[in-house]
């Protein structure tokens, strides 16, 4: 009988490990907001590092399963799917609530084949929309990408700084209505900074 390597299976990758990944990309632009999210999930700065860790070896693994099961291994069967159609194309979108962020949830947009277009976090069906009408409306964690477009249209896109990063840039108003250019960054759907230029 073979000699045991002493090697245990690696527990499996939950929800909880999977928000922990989601700040993990936040930290770096809100580091308060994260430590009180992650003391809200009881989970360490090594259980963070780990659980990113983990996920970045399941994405690059040449052995990887498609974004859309390694979503559904992870988060379980979507709580909502429903088709949404993107211009000329149709797409399914599933999402899953999370624990941190009570009124959004985690959407993935799925095509036809089986590819993921998108994934990001979106405002709860039913969930109330935060009041968008000045800068300082716009505070970290306060709006997701699609709700300030909306909000401070015409909004155009940026390019993101990093994957699952995104930027806008708008004009808004200050308290005083004033009006400012304004690039605001967000990851995983998320307002994360804006930068205000004259």
């Amino acid at each position: 009988m073979p000699a045991s390597s002493g090697k245990r299976p690696a527990p499996p990758f939950t929800p909880l490990d999977f928000q922990l990944v989601l700040l993990r990309r936040m930290a770096d632009h809100n580091p308060g907001l994260v430590e009180d999210a992650r003391h809200a999930l009881g989970a360490s700065m090594g259980d963070m590092r780990e659980a990113n860790k983990r996920w970045q070896a399941m994405v690059r693994s040449r052995w990887a399963r498609s974004a859309a099961s390694r979503y559904r291994s992870v988060l379980g069967a979507p709580e909502s799917e429903a088709k949404r159609t993107i211009g000329d194309l149709e797409c399914t979108a599933w999402q899953w609530p999370l624990p941190l962020w009570a009124d959004l949830r985690f959407e993935v947009l799925v095509s036809p084949d089986g590819a993921v277009w998108n994934e990001w976090l979106v405002r709860a069906p039913g969930a109330a929309a935060p009041a968008l009408k000045t800068l300082e409306d716009l505070t970290p964690w306060s709006c997701t990408i699609d709700e300030a477009a909306h909000a401070f249209a015409p909004a155009r896109p940026l390019e993101g700084t990093a994957p699952t990063r995104w930027g806008l840039a708008f004009t808004a108003p200050d308290a005083h209505g004033v009006r400012h250019e304004v690039a605001a960054e967000f990851t995983w759907g998320l307002l994360q900074r804006t930068a205000v230029s004259d």
